[in-house]
């Protein structure tokens, strides 16, 4: 960083270190043993919605290199856009392959930084449940390296579980790298995987 930069506050952005999904299967066990939720096998990669061929291509290549898991059932990796215009690649796996769809997020994102379109990298999510049937999604955050929980309080209305989210926090401080900024745990309404 240049001295003009320190005085003026300007700060180097984070780099994303996509090795901190490969964190989530020992997380998940915290998770289970601390607040009682287990993973629900779905995953998800959000970016801001891209069109065009490169971008095809890009998801026919990811698409290949998923489906080359013979072991998966069904198609490797969904699209989706939401009602917010974003888009999303959805991995859906069984419950207890959780380091499965790990690589699988790892995968997408790799492919999608390698192709161009790592500025349009928002996030991806892990989903979990627990006995009651209400969700939890562990949020890598692409741009700043940092996973935050997001707990949506079950039904129509947009609200979050507020001391639920702070409890896994304090939960996950060992095992994940949690972003300290409450203002940067966005919510995630109708996030696939939730």
């Amino acid at each position: 960083m240049r001295l003009l930069d320190i005085l003026l506050g300007r700060t180097k952005p984070v780099e994303p270190d996509l090795d901190q999904l490969f964190a989530l299967p020992s997380a998940a066990v915290t998770l289970e043993v601390t607040a009682g939720f287990t993973p629900t096998g779905q995953g998800a990669v959000c970016f801001a919605t891209v069109e065009g061929a490169a971008f095809e291509q890009t998801h026919r290549e990811i698409r290949a290199l998923l489906d080359a898991d013979a072991g998966r059932e069904g198609p490797p990796v969904e699209l989706e856009e939401d009602a917010y215009g974003y888009s999303w690649l959805i991995s859906r796996r069984s419950p207890d392959e959780l380091p499965q769809l790990v690589n699988d997020l790892h995968a997408v994102n790799s492919s999608l930084e390698v192709d161009g379109f790592g500025p349009q990298l928002l996030c991806s999510l892990a989903g979990f449940r627990d006995g009651d049937g209400r969700g939890l999604a562990l949020v890598y955050l692409y741009k700043r390296g940092t996973f935050y929980p997001f707990a949506p309080l079950p039904g129509t209305a947009e609200r979050r579980d507020n001391a639920l989210e702070l409890r896994v926090r304090a939960a996950l401080e060992g095992d994940l790298r949690i972003e300290q900024d409450l203002g940067r745990w966005f919510p995630l309404w109708g996030a696939p995987g939730l």
